[in-house]
C-alpha cells in the first residue's frame, strides 16, 4: 500500500464508527464490533469490523473480515465495495472526501466528481464484473457440471459472484444469491451488459427463485462469447446451449445472444464466411434461426443450421453423452469443418 493510501487508511481507523455509519448504515455496533451482512452493506450479521484495537497490525481498529466468505479488509475496501468504486485512485478520492481533506492538485486537475452509476448502464455493468470472479472452483463451475458442461476453455466472459443482489419485484426485499455472471459484448469486446444466472448455494442448480435468469444494459445485436471469431462461427440463445456445443467443438468461436429475439437480431463478424446456426427446437428457435440465416445470406455469409434431437444441445449432451452430441453434429457441419474443429478422436 502506498503512503498516501496508508495514510488514509490509518485516518480512516481514526474514525471507524463513523465510517461504518456512514458506509455500511445496514448494520450495527455490538461491543467492540460493528457487525453487518457484508462489505457492500447489505443486511446480516456475518461480516463485523473492529472499532477498538492497535494502531495497526493485525487486530487493529478498522480491520474486518466476513466470516460467511472469508474475505477482509480495512476501510479502503469497505469504500471500493460499498460505493462499487473500480479504480483505487477514486477509493481515495472518495476517502480524501469523507474525512474533509484537500484532493491533490494533479487530481483535482484530471478528476471528476463521483456519481453514482444508472441502473443498468454500461458502468454498473463494469462494476459487477470487476466485483465478480473467474469460475474456476466456484459454485459456478459446479453448476456447469451439473449440465454436463466440463469445458472451460475460453471462458473469459463467464464470472461468479457469491452475492449477488435479486430484487423480486418492486415490493418484496433484495435476496441475495451466488451467481453466475456472463459478459455481454460487441463485436469488438466492449463490454455492453451482463446475464445474470441466479444459483442455489449448493451449485445444484438453479436458485428457487421465479427468475433466476435476467440480463441487463445493451444486448441488442451483442452477445457472450467464446473465443474470438473469424471466418467461421456458432450461434444460438442459450448459454448452455452453447457451452455444451463447446465441449464437442472446442476450437469453434461461438455466442451465445441469450434470447431468441437477440438472436435474429445479432450483428455479425465482418470477415464471417460461414455461420453455424444451433436453434432450439421450439417455434420461437426456428423463427430467429430463419431470420438470422437471411440475414446472413443476404451478407453472403454461408448459414447452416445446427438441430439437436432434443429442446436443445444441453439436453442432447445430458442425455447422450458427449460422443453421441459429436456423433450427431458430424453430419451437419461442412466436412473441412469436420477435419479443423472436432477433435482427432472422433474422426474416422
Amino acid at each position: 500500500m502506498s503512503i498516501q493510501a496508508s495514510d488514509l487508511a490509518r485516518r480512516l481507523a481514526e474514525q471507524v464508527e463513523l465510517v461504518c455509519r456512514h458506509y455500511l448504515s445496514n448494520g450495527r455496533r455490538v461491543g467492540r464490533y460493528w457487525i453487518v451482512g457484508d462489505v457492500r452493506n447489505t443486511p446480516g450479521r456475518s461480516m463485523y469490523v473492529r472499532l477498538r484495537g492497535a494502531s495497526a497490525g493485525k487486530g487493529s481498529a478498522g480491520k474486518w473480515t466476513d466470516a460467511a466468505t472469508g474475505e477482509h479488509g480495512d476501510l479502503l475496501d469497505v469504500i471500493r465495495e460499498s460505493c462499487g468504486l473500480l479504480e483505487f485512485g477514486d477509493v481515495l478520492a472518495e476517502a480524501r472526501q469523507f474525512l474533509n481533506l484537500p484532493r491533490p492538485e494533479r487530481e483535482l486537475e484530471s478528476k471528476s466528481p463521483i456519481t453514482p452509476a444508472p441502473v443498468g448502464s454500461p458502468e454498473t455493468v463494469r462494476r459487477l464484473l470487476a466485483m465478480s470472479k473467474p469460475i474456476h472452483g466456484t459454485i459456478a463451475e459446479t453448476y456447469l457440471r451439473t449440465r454436463g458442461i466440463s469445458a472451460s476453455h475460453g471462458t473469459a466472459s463467464l464470472r461468479f459472484h457469491p452475492r449477488c443482489y435479486y430484487k423480486p419485484d418492486d415490493v418484496l426485499p433484495t435476496e441475495i444469491w451466488p451467481a453466475l455472471i456472463a459478459a455481454v459484448t460487441t463485436l469488438n469486446g466492449v463490454i455492453t451488459g451482463v446475464h445474470r444466472t441466479w444459483l442455489d448455494p449448493s451449485g445444484r442448480g438453479k436458485a428457487p427463485i421465479e427468475t433466476p435468469r435476467r440480463a441487463v444494459g445493451f444486448l441488442l445485436g451483442n452477445a457472450v462469447r467464446f473465443g474470438v471469431a473469424n471466418d467461421v462461427l456458432a450461434a444460438g440463445e442459450g448459454i448452455e446451449t452453447m457451452l455444451s456445443l463447446r465441449c464437442a467443438l472446442p476450437t469453434l468461436p461461438m455466442a451465445s445472444a441469450l434470447s431468441a429475439r437477440h438472436l435474429a437480431a445479432m450483428l455479425l463478424p465482418p470477415d464471417l464466411r460461414r455461420l453455424y446456426i444451433a436453434r432450439d427446437a421450439d417455434a420461437a428457435g426456428d423463427a430467429a434461426g430463419t431470420v438470422l440465416m437471411q440475414r446472413a445470406e443476404a451478407a453472403g455469409i454461408e448459414a447452416i443450421a445446427l438441430s439437436p434431437r432434443l429442446g436443445d444441445f444441453n439436453e442432447d449432451l445430458r442425455t447422450f453423452g458427449i460422443d453421441d452430441l459429436r456423433a450427431t453434429l458430424r453430419i451437419q457441419l461442412m466436412p473441412e469443418d469436420v477435419v479443423r474443429f472436432l477433435p482427432s478422436a472422433t474422426k474416422v
